[in-house]
């Protein structure tokens, strides 16, 4: 028997898109599809994930995933670390209800906590590790690093940090390279040149990208002293942040 296969991702190619990108059912119906055809190496990126996640978190100490949306996150990790408590937290309550589903075991076990609310409220504490996966973008930039240093405030001892972000470039030419790289890779996965313009569209208002050194700078203001890119394809970098 084969596997069952996900909701494609049309919500762009109709005659009436969305105007304005909202983590909603219609996006939460199509979502694992639009995430392992928008983001280049996504299967090896949650992966990676895990695998990190498994030699630095802290043992006994809950994880934070940060906007977890439907716990393709949370699932990697617990792939590595079954028997590890993680805290799934996201203000969208139609991402949370797909969790809830796709992780019914640990959730009814205990090991995963959905949590709806805002990252910028919840309280972050006693933490072996946090994750953000492609979450901070979507982050009001003046807000950014008030995020950085609260949660840095709520490791214990020797607990970590991970990023995952789209970057732009500061170099016009690398950037226009990399962006029309990544164009390239969503017309090789199935999306026509005008599904792509418009969820673009739909997305500048709430996804805003920054250079590798804004990232890395913030990350050192808030007292972050080691800091590892682990994770690079075309536009979308990971960071390990410690100390």
């Amino acid at each position: 028997m084969s596997a069952p296969t996900e909701p494609h991702d049309s919500l762009f190619a109709g005659a009436a898109p969305p105007t304005d990108f909202v983590f909603d059912q219609q996006v939460a119906r199509v979502f694992p599809d639009m995430l392992r055809r928008s983001v280049p190496g996504w299967p090896e990126l949650l992966r990676l994930l895990g695998l990190v996640a498994a030699r630095v978190s802290v043992p006994g100490r809950p994880i934070y995933d940060l906007g977890c949306s439907l716990g393709a996150t949370s699932a990697s990790l617990l792939a590595r670390l079954p028997q590890a408590r993680i805290v799934a937290v996201d203000n969208a309550p139609a991402m949370l209800d797909g969790l809830r589903a796709r992780l019914a075991e640990p959730v009814a076990a205990g090991r995963v906590q959905p949590v709806c609310a805002d990252i910028l409220d919840v309280p972050v504490s006693d933490a072996g590790l946090i994750v953000l996966n492609l979450t901070l973008q979507f982050v009001p930039p003046a807000a950014r690093q008030d995020l950085l240093r609260r949660l840095r405030a709520g490791l214990v001892p020797g607990g970590a940090l991970l990023v995952v972000e789209k970057v732009i470039f500061p170099d016009a030419a690398t950037d226009a390279l990399m962006d029309g790289l990544h164009q390239d890779f969503k017309r090789g996965q199935g999306y026509s040149a005008l599904e792509i313009a418009r969820k673009r569209a739909a997305l500048e208002a709430v996804l805003v990208p920054e250079d590798i050194e804004t990232h890395e700078e913030r990350l050192r203001a808030v007292g972050f002293t080691r800091i590892e890119r682990w994770f690079q394809c075309l536009n979308f970098v990971g960071w390990l942040a410690r100390g």
